[in-house]
């Protein structure tokens, strides 16, 4: 799909050790600040268990999950707007992702220093947040000054155009987020759509907690939670040293017994998967037989034909119809004849939407 989550933060909180835990490409971690100046990307596999439940019934020779790829980018200090640190290096690499993963540290170490002296991820929240609102400034007002030359012609469109610029760059200025300015469609796709604005991206937080606080957080975690309080964001609670530890487990028995040890019935790192998941507006869909159970991505709301298209463009280019099973109903009867018995089998046109769990077999002709 091309879609990708960042996972940024201040430098020293964790990231780079949650990046571990869920990536397939391992990188390097260290206790001294900006000892990187490159972003780590990895592809990230969707947990899913709806898979083995499909796979449990047919039997196939392999599962193939779904996934996401994952981008941890350099930390950042004050003043990373103005180059400081990894600088502006740092916010290109998060312009060009989807989403946002904060990592925030709500942890205690001496042996692991704070850039700020101090342990205080409102504060360390605050600090990445302004400076995503600098550049996303910097970005808003370039505009106003494009647009406004070009309403010189006397362009009543465009002068409105500029005037809503304007608003945001005000509320920009006032410390806030351009995820929270009111603004209805079709302006907001016309007016941001190629800005890519840092404080537009969906953002979920992240508190990296000590072991002992991986199932109810701590004060840290708790501060986190009610500043954000009313604004429909979603906080996580990892204690990604632990989980780090767990993942280089091989056998899956010690690394359920070790989640068992510290309360938990899944990695945190799972939710956040599939969260980033959500968050990119993604969904999946199955194929099923003997070779293979796997799922596939798709966008909210996309169609049948574009569903095969995923698959391969043959199957779009000459798609004829697709045979839905939904995933309870299969699950239930435990076989396509089963669920063709109950009358739960559909044929679907290109009209059709695809739904997440959604079972399809792709009819085609080229």
């Amino acid at each position: 799909m091309g879609l990708k989550c960042g996972i940024i933060g201040i430098t020293n909180v964790g990231k780079t050790v949650i990046f571990n835990c869920i990536s397939r490409t391992r990188a390097e971690t260290s206790s001294f600040a900006f000892s990187t100046n490159k972003s780590n990307i990895g592809m990230i596999d969707v947990p899913d268990d709806r898979l083995q439940k499909i796979d449990a019934l047919i039997r196939s020779a392999r599962i193939v999950p779904a996934t996401v790829e994952i981008v941890d980018i350099p930390g950042l200090a004050k003043g990373s707007s103005q180059g400081e640190g990894i600088g502006n290096k740092f916010l290109a690499d998060i312009q060009q992702t989807d989403a946002i993963i904060h990592v925030l540290r709500c942890f205690d170490d001496p042996d692991l220093p704070h850039i700020e002296g101090s342990v205080d991820p409102v504060r360390d929240m605050e600090i990445v947040d302004l400076e995503l609102q600098v550049r996303d400034l910097d970005l808003v007002q370039r505009k106003i000054q494009r647009v406004e030359k070009m309403a010189k012609s006397g362009d009543k469109e465009l002068k409105r155009q500029a005037g809503i610029l304007q608003q945001l760059a005000d509320h920009l200025e006032n410390f806030r987020n351009v995820r929270d300015f009111h603004l209805d469609e079709p302006d907001r796709s016309q007016l941001l759509g190629d800005m890519f604005l840092l404080t537009d991206k969906p953002v979920m937080y992240v508190c990296n907690v000590d072991d002992h606080s991986a199932v109810q957080g701590n004060h840290y975690s708790d501060s986190v939670k009610k500043a954000m309080e009313g604004r429909n964001i979603p906080v996580l609670i990892i204690a990604g040293r632990l989980e780090s530890e767990i993942a280089e487990l091989d056998n899956p028995a010690e690394r359920l017994e070790f989640l068992q040890d510290a309360g938990l019935s899944e990695p945190g790192v799972n939710k956040m998967i599939r969260l980033a998941y959500d968050m990119l507006n993604l969904q999946s869909f199955f194929t099923a037989g003997p070779k293979e159970v796997r799922a596939w991505t798709v966008r909210k709301g996309a169609t049948a034909p574009q569903a095969a298209g995923v698959i391969h463009s043959d199957l779009e280019r000459g798609f004829i119809r697709a045979e839905v099973m939904k995933y309870e109903d299969f699950i239930q009867y435990g076989s396509e004849h089963a669920v063709k018995e109950s009358g739960k089998f559909h044929v679907e046109g290109k009209n059709y939407i695809v739904q997440d769990g959604d079972i399809l077999n792709i009819r085609f002709n080229v």
